[in-house]
């Protein structure tokens, strides 16, 4: 058994917490990573906004494919080919809460 492969056999339980930890607080995650969103753009002066919000909405995806909540789309992985995970994030800074 190579390296990887004993790497991967080791990471195997710790990716299905992850993925439970995933589906139970993913509106939390969410909710975080707008919120530092949001500071990161105030502190920048919107000068990086859509940086930022390129970078929530893959984060936001990310998270989404570890809880596995992609599972209705079409493409491997349950997304649809070139798509966005999540969806396209809206132009601007993030909304205020």
């Amino acid at each position: 058994m190579g390296l990887l492969d004993n790497l991967k056999a080791k990471l195997g339980p710790a990716k299905g917490k992850v993925s439970d930890l995933a589906q139970q607080h993913g509106d939390k995650i969410d909710r975080s990573l707008d919120k530092v969103a949001r500071t990161v753009d105030e502190k920048t002066k919107g000068k990086y906004s859509d940086r930022i919000q390129t970078g929530t909405g893959k984060a936001k995806g990310a998270v989404d494919r570890l809880a596995h909540k992609d599972d209705e789309g079409t493409g491997p992985g349950g997304t649809t080919p070139g798509a966005t995970p999540g969806g396209t994030p809206p132009a601007g800074p993030p909304p205020a809460s």
